[in-house]
């Protein structure tokens, strides 16, 4: 029987294991994985001040971080990091690009950026902790 151990954060190794074995598991059943991850961010005069993150693979774009710093929020920093995702992955194989982000955060920002909700998970513990499943189709057949 293997052992299971905590790691903490993946190596290598570890990432290199990953990838393969997801690629080959997709591939076994006739589905491209391309899997890509992605960063942009947001320099001002040098210094990070916001970033947008994620990977991308099958027919999806999924944002997994949408970072700007409180200082300069409502300067269009974050809808411009959002449009460079979009952009980026336009007219391509992808289908649309998906995200979560709780009730306290940034729902309605996203619907702004023209996202919509398609469920909600509510928190047994705190409604603040809510969690909002978005999509943005950016493909349409």
């Amino acid at each position: 029987m293997a052992e299971i151990v905590y790691i903490g954060e993946a190596d290598d190794e570890l990432d290199e294991f990953a990838g393969r074995s997801f690629a080959e598991h997709s591939a076994a059943h006739g589905i491209e994985c391309g899997y890509c991850g992605f960063v942009f961010a947001a320099k001002e005069n040098g210094k990070a001040v916001g970033v947008v993150q994620g990977y991308a693979y099958f027919d999806e774009v999924y944002i997994s971080e949408l970072i700007v710093s409180e200082e300069y929020r409502g300067r269009d920093i974050g809808t411009a990091l959002i449009k460079a995702v979009e952009e980026h992955f336009a007219g391509g194989r992808f289908d649309h690009i998906s995200l979560t982000t709780h009730r306290f955060q940034a729902a309605g920002f996203y619907e702004k950026c023209g996202f919509t909700t398609e469920f909600i998970r509510k928190s047994r513990k705190d409604p603040a902790l809510d969690k909002y499943f978005m999509v943005k189709y950016i493909n349409r057949q």
